[in-house]
């Protein structure tokens, strides 16, 4: 059996990281998205801003690797405000101490054998040592599997949505919070 492990990304892996979003926006969240924002993966744009993001000193973004092969990753870092903000726009008392998990892929075919816990569990590791003491993300309302992934880890809906128009389609979002102190389960 193959290791598995996370590591954090270098500027090369922005290929790899642009591969595997184009292939799971496709698989899991087409209907979601629409066929415009798809089309847009197969520019040259998604890799320049992935290169982007592991460059910047505010983001973490890690991969998780089983053998030679990169089969997911995670982007996180401190949430900016208006993330943690409520529909008001009242920022809580912890705002400057959320972390926010922008992004959490596992190509499908590696999908259900811990990539995705060991994400985010390193995510959370790396968002602690930021002085961050909770997290959020935001999952489409109509993602059950993503919706799933977050409860397992005891994450829950915190009551604000938002809705994103991504020209063809409205996506309603859902956001997700909890705490950082992750345990990977079975």
């Amino acid at each position: 059996m193959s290791t598995a492990e996370v590591r954090a990304a270098v500027a090369g892996d922005a290929t790899e990281i642009a591969r595997i979003q184009r292939v799971t926006w496709r698989a899991a969240y087409a209907d979601l998205l629409g066929e415009a924002v798809l089309a847009q993966l197969d520019s040259a744009e998604p890799e320049e801003r992935w290169a982007s993001a592991i460059e910047h000193p505010d983001t973490t973004v890690q991969l998780a690797t089983e053998g030679r092969f990169v089969v997911g990753f995670c982007v996180a870092g401190l949430a900016p405000a208006e993330d943690v903000a409520s529909a008001s726009g009242e920022l809580p008392a912890d705002a400057g101490r959320t972390g926010l998990i922008a992004t959490i892929l596992v190509e499908p075919r590696w999908g259900r054998r811990g990539h995705g816990s060991r994400l985010l569990a390193a995510a959370a590791d790396e968002l602690r040592q930021r002085g961050a003491e909770r997290g959020i993300t935001w999952v489409a309302e109509s993602d059950p599997a993503s919706l799933s992934f977050f409860r397992r880890a005891g994450w829950r809906p915190d009551g604000t949505v938002r809705t994103l128009d991504t020209g063809e389609r409205r996506l309603r979002e859902l956001r997700i919070t909890g705490e950082l102190e992750v345990v990977l389960v079975g």
